[in-house]
């Protein structure tokens, strides 16, 4: 049964910073990149970062590319995302997922998702 579990969120102000940890068991491939999504209030979940399995590759959404900085540790089964110089319109739920890339751009690989982890940036 794979489960994720995010933590790390909360609320900071405008320029702050926060790091999120995503701890993930369960998995039966040993090679899958990870990503990091958001939901703001009342959007659909949208993109925010993935990783390659050896983490030598990383993919950012424009809105975050210079800002944010994904990476992982698989002896851990964790994978990072660090936010800096957080913007009010980074507020939302954060997941982590396996990710995959299509033509029209990355998504879950899996079903599930985790409770997620609040992040909240205060103006």
């Amino acid at each position: 049964q794979v489960q994720l579990v995010e933590s790390g969120g909360g609320l900071v102000q405008a320029g702050g910073s926060l790091r999120l940890s995503c701890a993930a068991s369960g998995l039966t491939s040993s090679n899958y990149a990870m990503g990091w999504f958001r939901q703001a209030p009342g959007k659909e979940r949208e993109f925010v970062a993935a990783i390659s399995w050896s983490g030598g590759s990383t993919y950012y959404a424009d809105s975050v590319k210079g800002r944010f900085t994904i990476s992982r540790d698989n002896a851990k089964n964790t994978v990072y995302l660090q936010m800096n110089s957080l913007k009010p319109e980074d507020t939302g739920v954060y997941y982590c997922n396996t990710a995959r890339r299509e033509r029209t751009g990355w998504i879950n690989a899996l079903s599930a998702w985790g409770q997620g982890t609040l992040v909240t940036v205060s103006s």
